[in-house]
């Protein structure tokens, strides 16, 4: 298996300082105010497209690029791909299955292209994500309340639905899969099983980034597992990072920021939303507020990569750039080698 280069230079760069991701898509395209036949373009596609913000990249790419742009201009080190639900299980509600391997290059050919005229303007290197969420299926739960034992979908076939997205992003020239949103761990387990499969085909190592989202404020996903346990779970892929996003924001978020920084002996890489929604949905925390809390993450030495998720902006990403430069990276904990297995909660075998 050859070593990823890539993943070295980012390790490299990641001891240096804390690294910056991008923010939101869907926050930015909102302000674009598109109309339907925006998302459509040209393509003769039966339901209305509205909201497919992954069919952009091929209708309104100049929109993804700017956006891409804006949060490089913002300080970001890794942007990511616009392909959240770029997947043939979300793309059904649109009709638009048949599009979604093109949908993968092009979302990645847009993010590669402007990191690397980004990077060459300064010699920073720049990275892109290709970002795989987590479909609307769940492998741990039945959507249907009189039957426990259903399943909307089976872990082989979910595991060949992100290959496929995983594959084509690699193709379109992403750097690192970034599966991210994780509110069910057997969907993230089914990914990690998708891009090893990939990897093995390639005969090449292909870095991770895994994201969990805290759907309450137990600390727990949607199905069920605390921090400690998801980290647990899914520790054997050896991620290139680890950590959460969604959900919360940066103030809510932080006790289980403190909890992923200390057991994990990866990269931790933290995306809050730009606080809670107001009862419009929209988001009012100001960057300046967000700045202010990623700098308590970066002063105690709990993140490795920070960025944003709904509701940020490139002001945002700004802000926390500005708030973590100079400050050291967290660094990597020593930790002794035990047996720790986990259901909803870990359990660490006694030596």
């Amino acid at each position: 298996m050859t070593p990823s280069p890539v993943a070295a230079v980012f390790r490299a760069e990641a001891a240096k300082r804390v690294l910056i991701t991008d923010g939101a898509f869907g926050t930015m395209i909102q302000t674009y105010k598109l109309q339907e036949a925006d998302y459509r373009g040209a393509y003769d596609l039966k339901l209305d497209q509205k909201g497919n913000n992954d069919l952009l990249v091929l209708t309104r790419p100049d929109v993804v690029d700017a956006i891409t742009r804006q949060y490089l201009d913002a300080g970001s080190d890794i942007v990511s791909t616009n392909t959240f639900n770029a997947n043939t299980i979300s793309q059904e509600d649109y009709a638009a299955v048949h599009l979604v391997r093109e949908m993968n290059l092009a979302a990645a050919g847009i993010a590669r292209k402007a990191a690397d005229e980004y990077a060459a303007k300064d010699g920073r290197p720049r990275f892109v994500a290709g970002a795989i969420g987590p479909t609307n299926k769940t492998l741990s739960l039945s959507p249907d309340v009189n039957d426990p034992g259903f399943r909307a979908i089976e872990y082989d076939d979910l595991k060949d639905v992100y290959k496929d997205q995983a594959g084509a992003l690699l193709d379109g020239g992403a750097d690192f899969i970034l599966i991210e949103t994780v509110f069910d761990t057997l969907n993230c387990k089914a990914a990690i099983m998708a891009v090893k499969e990939v990897e093995e085909e390639r005969g090449a190592e292909i870095p991770v980034m895994i994201s969990m989202t805290v759907t309450d404020m137990s600390g727990r996903n949607l199905s069920g597992h605390s921090v400690e346990a998801f980290w647990s779970s899914v520790r054997h892929a050896r991620p290139l990072t680890i950590g959460l996003n969604c959900a919360f924001g940066a103030d809510l978020l932080r006790p289980h920021v403190q909890v992923i920084s200390q057991i994990a002996d990866a990269l931790v890489m933290i995306y809050p939303n730009a606080g809670l929604p107001n009862d419009l949905g929209a988001y009012d925390e100001l960057p300046e507020t967000t700045g202010g809390f990623i700098r308590e993450w970066a002063e105690q030495g709990l993140v490795n990569v920070v960025g944003g998720c709904c509701g940020s902006t490139p002001p945002h990403i700004a802000a926390m750039a500005k708030a973590v430069a100079g400050f050291p990276p967290r660094p990597l904990p020593s930790l002794t080698p035990v047996m720790k297995l986990a259901g909803l909660d870990p359990f660490v075998m006694a030596a």
